[in-house]
Order: structure tokens, then sequence, then C-alpha cells
């Protein structure tokens, strides 16, 4: 009998989605990671939600702040997504040489993005491995117009 987490996986695998990078910062500290479990929830109030893997540095520091940036990220930024995958490891810069902002919390944004989104923890839900962050939108703004960086069956793809 097959695991069923991985059947799932595979499953989803078929199911199509943006790339965003979330990250967060604590004191001198700060980090992130790309996410594609993230969903808009509510218009009003803004209400978006991701999931983040417990042993990771974001979880950690978007649990401490209970704040978090969300970069939607463009066609042309598979490589900065594969950079907050873990192309470089957990405990390194992820953050070296690229170009940041903030909007309205100090959680860092990523230039070049389509669009920003600066969150509050209004709540969280702890899962086995991960957690849920359901985040109140304090302050958002869109980026360029150019074609969104998708994810489909373990590649980047782009809109025609």
């Amino acid at each position: 009998m097959s695991d069923l987490g991985e059947v799932l996986r595979q499953c989803m695998r078929h199911w199509p989605t943006g790339v965003t990078v979330v990250t967060s910062r604590f004191g001198t500290s700060r980090h992130g990671m790309t996410v594609n479990s993230f969903a808009s929830v509510s218009l009003h109030p803004p209400i978006v939600v991701f999931t983040l893997a417990h042993a990771t540095r974001t979880h950690d520091l978007v649990s401490q702040s209970g704040l978090a940036g969300i970069t939607i990220l463009s066609a042309d930024q598979a490589a900065l997504s594969d950079r907050f995958a873990g192309r470089i490891a957990e405990d390194g810069d992820r953050f070296a040489g690229l170009e940041t902002f903030e909007l309205a919390t100090g959680a860092p944004l990523l230039t070049g993005g389509l669009a920003f989104l600066d969150c509050r923890v209004r709540s969280s839900l702890p899962l086995e491995n991960s957690t849920l962050f359901l985040m109140d939108v304090l302050a958002a703004r869109q980026g360029s117009d150019k074609r969104p960086l998708l994810y489909f069956n373990r590649d980047y793809h782009q809109m025609p």
C-alpha cells in the first residue's frame, strides 16, 4: 500500500501554482524561503495563508516576529526561486547581493517581483511537520507587469 502523503504529492504536481518567496526578520536576523502553498483567503479584511515547514529558519522568524513579507515572483526570477528554495544552505545568507525594500513591518521584500504583501500573523495552526499561517495583509504594492513564474510538475513554466 502506498503512502498517502506521497500519492498526494504526485497528485498536486498536476496543480499549477504561482511562486512566492516568504521572508521575515526578527532582530538582526532575516531569512526567506520559496513557497507555493500560498493563497488569498479574504479581500475584506485582506487575509492570505501559507505553510512553512517547522525545521526552517523562516518558520522560526515568522513565529518569533509575527510578521512576513511575500514577494510574488515574475517569470524571469526562477534563479531567485531556486536560491530561496535551498540552493543556498539553510544557514547561509540568501539575501547576499540582492536588492530589498520594506513596506510597513520591516519584513524584507525582493525587488523585481510582480507584487508585494507585508503581513502580520492573525493566527497559526501547528500541523505535524509544518505550520499554517493565516496572515493579515497590512500593506500591498504591485510591482512589475511581467508574466508570473509558474510551477507545474516539478519544473518552472511561463504563460504564453
